[in-house]
């Protein structure tokens, strides 16, 4: 049997059998000349190179049909790892209430089954809301856990390969919690979600929310403006308002290191506005505050990785030990780029916000409308957004930073899907992480954006 890992995330665990089913399943379905070749059957029992040599095999199969857009988006693939998600959990498909927060406490129970999908959850709360069929594609359910000051620190944007009951209970840790926000970065958008009562409560939820936890930030005189807009429920006057104010839309993440400027600043990283933006705390305790457009990203990855022991060997790490880094190679000026790297629990998270910057971007470039973006039930079956297939891996690239210490790697990537075997966990042999995001709105860039 072997583990699959998904953005970093034990997800399952399945038999050799059970992949070369999915395998002719999308033979079937797609032609031999679209699917990738098949890791081949052995009549004699594996030696342990041969068996780590078909995990290697399967993990590259298991990437290239993700990576596809036509696969990757497919009913099949996401179906098959649904499925293997609940059996691997042992979570029989029944009915249940499940709770999805609000930005403003407020809990929805709704009632589902074990065995729903990412979408059919979003569709059951936004029925429970009264939220408008078309506004539905402006939200999302995220994965977060509960901080000790009542904030909340993001996981990941739940996919459309997970069962979100699932997700949620297999954790077995009451600080994870499932949660809807907006999902979009423009704030031309909301004027889109305010047409309708529902849509404008949970935008001003979320602004108030923001707000409250110092994500957005406000000075005296515009803290006494907003509250007295607050008093007279003035809820779009107190959002226009907002949308003036400084990291307005942005996502904050917990502090965390960074190598830029120097090697082991600390950092805080909010994500908005097509950009990165770092409050660095340098050394001499000066904090200095500098952002990265996502157009001038060349790149980027995600890697887990785990400093080499010096214990004994076969000795399992320590789950503090275990590092998530994202990479991007940056345009810092006309002619020099530059790897900076943050190092941070929530990189995944990270990775995902510029993968959708990117895609909006993208969709707004070539003239396309947000709402074309969403994903939408056609006949019973679900459609992958066109703009999945704006952002593709280029060739490999050379490492971020050659002089660091040795790591072994462990998984990589936003979209990889790494497979462990079970009887052979050795991490030194584990996936490589020579897997990017290639930006295609680099690509784009004028000497006028320099």
């Amino acid at each position: 049997a072997y583990n699959i890992h998904v953005n970093g995330v034990l997800h399952c665990r399945v038999r050799y059998s059970q992949l070369l089913g999915l395998h002719e399943q999308l033979r079937k379905e797609y032609g031999a000349n679209v699917v990738p070749a098949f890791p081949p059957k052995k009549i004699f029992t594996l030696t342990p190179a041969e068996v780590e040599q078909r995990r290697e095999q399967l993990e590259k199969y298991m990437q290239a049909v993700r990576q596809d857009p036509t696969l990757g988006g497919s009913e099949t693939f996401n179906s098959f790892l649904r499925k293997a998600q609940q059996e691997t959990q042992q979570i029989p498909t029944e009915e249940v209430v499940l709770e999805v927060l609000l930005s403003n406490g407020q809990k929805v129970k709704v009632t589902i089954l074990t065995s729903d999908q990412t979408e059919d959850v979003l569709e059951a709360v936004a029925s429970k809301l009264d939220l408008p069929d078309d506004l539905v594609g402006y939200f999302s359910l995220f994965l977060v856990r509960e901080t000790k000051d009542g904030a909340f620190s993001f996981v990941r944007k739940l996919q459309e390969f997970e069962l979100p009951y699932v997700s949620v209970t297999s954790l077995h840790n009451p600080e994870f919690q499932i949660i809807l926000r907006k999902s979009y970065w423009d704030s031309a958008y909301d004027d889109d979600v305010m047409e309708h009562r529902v849509g404008l409560n949970l935008l001003y939820a979320q602004t108030v929310s923001d707000i409250e936890h110092g994500w957005i930030l406000v000075n005296k005189e515009q803290h006494r403006q907003l509250k007295s807009l607050q008093e007279k429920v003035s809820k779009k006057e107190f959002i226009r308002l907002a949308q003036t104010l400084k990291y307005y839309g942005y996502l904050k993440f917990d502090p965390c290191v960074t190598d830029f400027p120097e090697k082991g600043c600390h950092v805080v990283v909010s994500a908005g506005n097509n950009e990165l933006n770092f409050q660095v705390r340098l050394p001499n305790e000066q904090i200095k505050e500098g952002s990265f457009k996502v157009t001038r990203m060349r790149c980027w990855r995600v890697t887990s990785s785990v400093p080499m022991s010096n214990g004994p060997s076969g000795s399992s790490p320590g789950k503090s030990e275990v590092k998530l880094e994202l990479a991007f190679e940056y345009l810092m000026s006309k002619d020099r780029l530059q790897w900076v790297t943050i190092t941070s629990p929530q990189a995944i998270m990270l990775s995902i916000c510029l993968q959708s910057m990117v895609d909006e971007l993208m969709v707004k470039k070539s003239g396309g409308s947000i709402r074309k973006m969403f994903r939408r039930r056609v006949n019973g079956a679900l459609r992958r957004s066109d703009s999945q297939q704006a952002v593709k891996s280029p060739p490999l690239l050379d490492s971020p930073d050659a002089s660091r210490e040795p790591m072994a790697k462990l998984s990589s990537k936003l979209t990889s899907v790494s497979l462990r075997g079970i009887s052979y966990s050795s991490s030194a042999n584990d996936v490589g992480a020579n897997d990017f995001h290639g930006n295609y709105a680099f690509e784009g860039i004028g000497d006028e954006d320099l």
